[in-house]
C-alpha cells in the first residue's frame, strides 16, 4: 500500500494553504482547505519536475492519497497569499542526512527559478486583467530581496553588495549552523528566529511560486 502524502492546512476565512510536510516548496492556496488541497494535488507533477532527482515520491492521484496531520490558524500573511504559519512538524530535530536533503531541495528550487527566469529573458510577461504584474527583472529582484529577509530571520545578516550566489551560500551556512549548534557567522539580532525547516519551506515555496508565475505569464 502506497504511503499517503502528509500535509497540513493553514486557513483563514478568506484563504487557505495546503502544504506537504516533507517536501519544502510544495504548497498551494485556495479559497478554502478543500480547494487548496486540490490545487496541491494538481501541482504534484509540476513540483516533482522542479525538484528533479531530489523528489523521491509518488504523486498523489486524489484526496484518498493525502493525510492532513495538522490544521493551523492562518494569519494576515495567509490572507495576503503567503504561507506564514509555522507547523508543529517544523520543530522536529534535523539529522545530518535530513539537512543534506533539505539543502538539495532548496538548491533545486533556486535552480528552477534561475532556469525559468533565464529562459524568459527578452520575453514580455503577460499582464493581469487590470494591467498588473511585475516585470521579469522586478520578479528576480523581488526574490533576491525576499531571500535577504529570510536569512535575517534565520539569524544572520545578508551579505552586502546584492550578490545572489553569496546570499544563497549564507542561507545554507546559516541553516547548517542553526541545525548543528555552531556559531552563526555575522549574526543578526532577531527577536524571533524562524525554525530551519520553516525557512527552507518558505524560501523554496517563494522561488517555485515565482518560477511558475514566470512560466504561466511567458
Amino acid at each position: 500500500m502506497a504511503r499517503k502524502l502528509k500535509i497540513y492546512i493553514e486557513a483563514t476565512p478568506k484563504r487557505a494553504f495546503a502544504c506537504a510536510v516533507e517536501w519544502p516548496g510544495w504548497c498551494r492556496s485556495g479559497r478554502d482547505a478543500d480547494a487548496a488541497t486540490e490545487a496541491l494535488i494538481a501541482y504534484a507533477d509540476r513540483y516533482k519536475k522542479a525538484m528533479g532527482r531530489a523528489a523521491t515520491f509518488s504523486p498523489p492521484k486524489d484526496r484518498s492519497d493525502v493525510e492532513v496531520v495538522h490544521r493551523l490558524k492562518g494569519n494576515a500573511s495567509t490572507e495576503y497569499g503567503i504561507p506564514g504559519a509555522s507547523s508543529p512538524s517544523d520543530k522536529r530535530p534535523i539529522s545530518a542526512a535530513e539537512l543534506q536533503r533539505l539543502h538539495q531541495l532548496l538548491q533545486a528550487a533556486w535552480a528552477t527559478f534561475d532556469g525559468t527566469a533565464k529562459a524568459a529573458s527578452g520575453v514580455e510577461l503577460r499582464k493581469g486583467p487590470r494591467g498588473g504584474g511585475r516585470s521579469l527583472a522586478k520578479i528576480v529582484e523581488h526574490v533576491r530581496e525576499a531571500d535577504e529577509a529570510y536569512v535575517t530571520r534565520l539569524g544572520a545578516r545578508a551579505p552586502k553588495g546584492g550578490d545572489v550566489k553569496a546570499l544563497r551560500a549564507r542561507i545554507v551556512e546559516t541553516l547548517e549552523a542553526r541545525v548543528t549548534g555552531k556559531p552563526i557567522a555575522d549574526a543578526a539580532k532577531v527577536k524571533t528566529l524562524w525554525e530551519p525547516r520553516y525557512a527552507v519551506r518558505r524560501a523554496a515555496w517563494h522561488a517555485l511560486d515565482h518560477a511558475w508565475e514566470i512560466e504561466d505569464r511567458s
